[in-house]
């Protein structure tokens, strides 16, 4: 096992490393940008070093300057957590080129993962089903009017690099394939560097279910389940639980196979989670793979009793998995709500600021991981999650039950968030029956003005 890792990240997820390797007396370097200078991890680590100003190019996603940080530190490995240099093959090549494990999959694993026509096409090798699509990348719109013909309307057009929603649009004709190409390419460009796209049909009223895999360096994978994050804007999910109360025995299976099969072709090792959209009739379609941590990884802890991260951490290390298959149980329900700094009432405008108070939820069953507090100030240049609350109750009707009345006393006074709006989402007939899609959150919205406004006060927050 690491004796000194280095947490390239920052906010909950460099907290929640943090504590996982306290547990396993591993001790931490955290590094950070001056905007972060206050935040709660700084408090846990062993150590900080920080690495430059509040823009990311300067200071998260500089590799020399946490190269830099981890050789002066003298640890053994870094952790990369999610988004900034998670997903970057170049970034885990540099560390192992200097001596230092990179937290994560293999270099290649990621690359060829991270590039999505490609891992297409590994999926199609691995016998996994795919959404009917363009076969490899489009380079023109005169190819791209006649996939899209070929295919039938409507079809999403993807940016083969990257993620997050960003290089994607949906097309329902050719005047609409065209324009949606052309900002999907120039946006794709700007984010990642890389304007390539594919075309997808897009799947009318379609779940995102997605499946926890974990795999070590000696050819064993396992999977831990699924999570439905169907409850989505723009493909930013708001709300994960698991396990998905849509899926049939048998649908489970087959696509908890499909996972594992897809991560053993591609030698995968480490935590990583393979998404699928499933459509009305059950039918499931390979989307992509992350090869890192989730964000919403927490939602399997919950009902697998996995500690995730430490066994990140176990499996980087050189150890065996722990577990076999048939070790996993999936046992409860488990719903995570993304508590934002953002307003859905101005279209999710991110809400930086002071937060001039920070009561969580507590009680039974319920978890939060956050990295704010009472006198937080929230920077403008990162992503706005404040937190993540979770509950895990033996049924569904429980957890929301739970998860109603965590919200209820969640109090953030400062900025607005987008508790009232999860709870008045979580009161919806069509969620409660488990009849939503990936669209359910725009037909919501676009029904009735969002009550998620004004600052996030529990139950003295009007919800009408």
């Amino acid at each position: 096992m690491f004796r000194r890792i280095l947490v390239a990240n920052r906010g909950e997820i460099a907290q929640r490393i943090i504590r996982a390797c306290r547990e396993l007396n591993i001790e931490t370097v955290a590094v950070y940008s001056q905007a972060d200078a206050d935040s709660l991890h700084l408090r846990m680590a062993d150590e900080t070093i920080c690495i430059g100003p509040a823009a990311s190019g300067a200071s998260y996603l500089d590799i020399p300057s946490i190269i830099s940080a981890a050789e002066i530190a003298d640890v053994e490995a870094i952790h990369p957590g999610y988004g900034f240099l998670a997903e970057n093959a170049h970034f885990a090549e540099v560390c192992r080129s200097c001596k230092i494990e990179f937290i994560g999959p293999d270099s290649k694993t990621i690359e060829d993962l991270g590039n999505k026509a490609r891992a297409r096409e590994m999926a199609i090798a691995a016998k996994v089903p795919v959404v009917p699509g363009s076969d490899g990348p489009v380079r023109d719109e005169a190819t791209a009017a006649k996939v899209a013909q070929e295919i039938g309307y409507p079809v999403m057009i993807k940016a083969s690099s990257g993620g997050g929603g960003r290089g994607m649009r949906v097309a329902s004709n050719e005047p609409s394939l065209l324009h949606g190409m052309r900002a999907a390419q120039a946006e794709a460009k700007a984010a990642f560097g890389d304007d390539t796209v594919y075309l997808e049909k897009f799947v009318e009223k379609g779940r995102h279910v997605e499946i926890q895999i974990l795999g070590d360096r000696h050819g064993n994978v396992i999977h831990l389940g699924e999570r439905d994050c169907s409850v989505q804007r723009r493909h930013q999910k708001l709300i994960e639980e698991s396990p998905s109360p849509i899926l049939s025995p048998k649908q489970r299976k087959e696509m908890c196979a499909a996972a594992v099969r897809l991560a053993k072709s591609s030698n995968y090792h480490n935590a990583g989670t393979v998404e699928f959209l499933v459509d009305g009739d059950g039918h499931f379609y390979f989307i992509e793979v992350n090869a890192r941590i989730q964000v919403e990884h927490t939602v399997t802890e919950l009902v697998t009793g996995v500690d995730l991260i430490q066994e990140q951490l176990r499996v980087a290390s050189g150890e065996t998995l722990r577990y076999r298959q048939k070790d996993i149980q999936v046992r409860g329900h488990a719903i995570e709500c993304r508590i934002n700094a953002e307003d859905p009432a101005m279209d999710f405008q991110p809400q930086p600021g002071l937060i001039t108070s920070f009561v969580p939820p507590g009680g039974p069953a319920v978890r939060i991981d956050s990295h704010c507090y009472s006198g937080y100030r929230i920077p403008p240049n990162y992503d706005s999650m404040i937190g993540k609350l979770l509950v895990h109750r033996p049924t569904r009707e429980e957890a929301i039950r739970t998860m109603m009345r965590a919200l209820d006393e969640f109090v953030i006074e400062g900025p607005k968030t987008t508790i009232p709006l999860q709870r008045e989402v979580l009161e919806q007939g069509e969620f409660q029956k488990a009849e939503h899609d990936t669209k359910f959150l725009e037909r919501f919205l676009s029904a009735a003005a969002p009550r998620a406004s004004g600052p996030s006060a529990g139950v003295a927050e009007p919800r009408a």
